[in-house]
């Protein structure tokens, strides 16, 4: 096989079985050589046993999204072949453990029983036999297959016989055989994916030394492997790189951005970010001390959002993660923030819903739900994030726009973008400007709520001589209870009108962008994590010579109208497609009702699972040649 500039692959195994430190490493292994990649994990929302995978690509070039087939397909078990033995494109590579040859579908307990039934069909239209050792000889005489066996439970034996390990735990190890036989087939040298493994396992020597032992042996017992599929050298090496997930970047964002108080209850897919900013609630650089940061978890998200509020009374800037059941439990918070003015960040990571819905897996559903979820009218404002870079960035922007303004600020993210791992040119914390907005050192007869001014001057809670009052209902200026209609319409308004002010002073580079081509055959139109998908499918298309264009809606609320049509009305409104994960592609509603405009034409997902690329090529020409309004797409284990 010749050299590729990109490869895609499957890693699959029980959740639990340490998939995700096999996409760490080999994500680590990956930036080494210089090589930009993106991994998505998939997984049960059990906590151990059911199928879960890693699907990712690494490329020569940057990518930002994922297709099938793939390239290579690494299982940790049967039902991995099972599952996934169909998205191996023709003349790619399986590796498989030899002791699972005679397993039968129907020796897969935790394989639901609509998935079992779908495979069931899928094989008996091949007219092979339900077993892996028939899906291996299909795969090898019909496919061109390079099917390579490995004996598993041999290579943990061996590794049992030279470290003290408990048999219980043996089966951890499997994830290092995993790695090593990509890293092998690959052609990389064995010193990058141990360097790899001891960055990893840093602080858990024995751990790394154990796995590098499993490097070496197959290294040595496979060596006629090596390099039979190969990547080309990255033409333009890209110099240093970052490996973060979404909820890492968002973190490393807060820090930069100088929060001081992240509260948070655990969901799914808010959580990690919380415990990144854990780890680093002291950091120590050049002999001086940043922070302390407060990471308070708290007993549910009501406490969560009214622990943020009273922090940032007192001047800290603070935040909380959550995603939709946690939001909708803050909602009274966010209106009480939206009554008082009292600026906060909200991190809202959607995922499947409704109710508790699919919490681990992906979806866009929740966009108005950001936009509109309160009771009465007050002044917010929603964010959202096309890519991990962006994130960095609108993480900063966030606690301005909250403090300049004096308004609760949702940045809205999702699953995909949060879970996701890639290499990404590390941001510039140099480019991150703080503006904490209009500042009052209070005193005697300081009005909280001044009404000369749209954006009142902030004291603090604790200032001297500043008596302040905050309650839910109606105020005054100074904050007292105040039913009187004149009152309430000189500070209802006051509070709203700021949204109009947001609109007008934003730049246009934070509300809406637009990408591609100048004389496009087709708009691509989303938000969010869309928007890699968007751009690798229009690059890909190009290829073909279709001429493609991507417009990304950053600022969700106050919706930037006046913009969107700006940017839109220089083109075909037939030639407009909305790309989101939803049933009902939400954004299409939002830019109705606020310019107007009605377009029909989409490329839905509510799988759970990310779009890719083919997913959205198909949908772009299917649309264009006239053959449907609307495509849902739906692949993905």
């Amino acid at each position: 096989m010749s050299a590729l500039d990109e490869i895609c692959l499957i890693i699959g195994g029980p959740q639990g079985s340490g998939l995700e430190t096999s996409m760490s490493i080999l994500g680590y292994a990956f930036a080494r050589k210089g090589y930009w990649f993106i991994a998505d994990r998939e997984y049960f929302s059990n906590i151990t046993g059911r199928h879960s995978y890693i699907h990712l690509c690494v490329s020569t070039l940057p990518v930002s999204s994922l297709r099938y087939p793939v390239d290579i397909l690494a299982a940790a078990d049967a039902e991995t072949i099972f599952t996934h033995f169909d998205e191996l494109s023709i003349g790619g590579v399986l590796i498989y453990d030899k002791g699972v040859l005679g397993k039968k579908l129907e020796d897969i307990p935790s394989i639901e029983d609509t998935t079992r039934e779908r495979i069931a069909g899928k094989i008996k239209e091949l007219g092979i036999q339900p077993t892996v050792s028939s899906i291996v000889n299909h795969l090898e005489s019909s496919m061109s297959v390079k099917a390579v066996g490995v004996d598993y439970q041999v290579l943990l034996r061996g590794l049992a016989a030279k470290y003290t390990i408990d048999p219980k735990l043996l089966s951890r190890y499997v994830s290092g055989i995993i790695v090593a036989m990509i890293s092998l087939v690959l052609g990389l040298r064995k010193e990058v994916s141990q360097d790899a493994v001891s960055r990893f396992f840093r602080g858990r020597p024995i751990i790394a030394e154990q796995n590098n032992a499993l490097i070496d042996s197959i290294y040595e017992m496979y060596s006629e492997l090596a390099g039979i599929v190969s990547l080309d050298t990255p033409t333009a090496r890209p110099g240093k790189l970052m490996v973060v997930t979404g909820n890492d970047i968002v973190a490393i964002g807060k820090i930069v951005a100088g929060v001081r108080l992240q509260s948070y209850y655990p969901i799914t897919p808010a959580a990690d970010e919380s415990f990144l900013l854990e780890k680093y609630q002291v950091i120590e650089a050049d002999e001086s001390v940043i922070g302390p940061i407060i990471v308070f978890q708290t007993e549910d998200e009501i406490a969560a959002v009214s622990s943020i509020i009273g922090a940032s009374l007192t001047g800290a800037r603070s935040s909380t993660s959550t995603s939709g059941p946690g939001f909708d439990l803050m909602v009274e918070g966010l209106s009480y923030a939206g009554m008082n003015e009292a600026p906060i960040v909200i991190t809202y990571y959607q995922r499947g819903g409704p109710s508790t819905g699919q919490p681990t897996r992906g979806s866009q559903s929740d966009l108005l739900n950001a936009v509109f979820a309160g009771h009465g009218e007050f002044a917010r404002v929603v964010l959202s994030s096309g890519d991990h870079v962006e994130a960095f960035y609108d993480t900063i922007d966030a606690f301005n726009i909250a403090e300049k303004y004096q308004v609760p600020v949702i940045h809205i993210l999702d699953k995909f973008l949060a879970n996701s791992l890639v290499t990404i040119t590390p941001p510039d914390p140099g480019r991150a400007e703080i503006e904490r907005g209009l500042l009052s050192s209070g005193g005697p007869n300081y009005k909280r709520f001044d009404s000369s001014k749209l954006i009142s001057p902030r004291a603090f809670l604790g200032a001297k001589d500043t008596v302040m009052w905050y309650s839910g209902d109606e105020h005054n200026e100074y904050g007292h209870i105040e039913e009187d209609p004149v009152n309430r319409i000189k500070m209802y308004s006051k509070r709203i009108e700021k949204l109009e002010l947001i609109r007008k002073e934003l730049p246009l580079e934070k509300k809406i962008t637009l990408q591609g081509h100048d004389n496009p055959d087709f708009i691509l139109v989303g938000w969010g994590s869309t928007k890699g998908v968007s751009l690798d499918a229009i690059r890909a298309l190009g290829k073909e010579g279709m001429r493609g264009a991507y417009v990304n809606l950053k600022l969700l609320w106050p919706f930037p109208g006046e913009e969107f049509r700006s940017i839109l009305e220089r083109f075909d409104k037939e030639k407009i497609i909305f790309v989101e994960h939803s049933y009902g592609v939400s954004l299409r509603h939002l830019v109705a009702m606020s310019t107007g405009l009605i377009i029909e034409k989409n490329i839905a997902k509510f799988t759970g699972r990310p779009l890719t690329r083919e997913e959205v090529v198909a949908g772009v020409k299917k649309i264009i040649m006239g053959e449907t309004l609307r495509m849902v797409a739906f692949h993905g284990a």
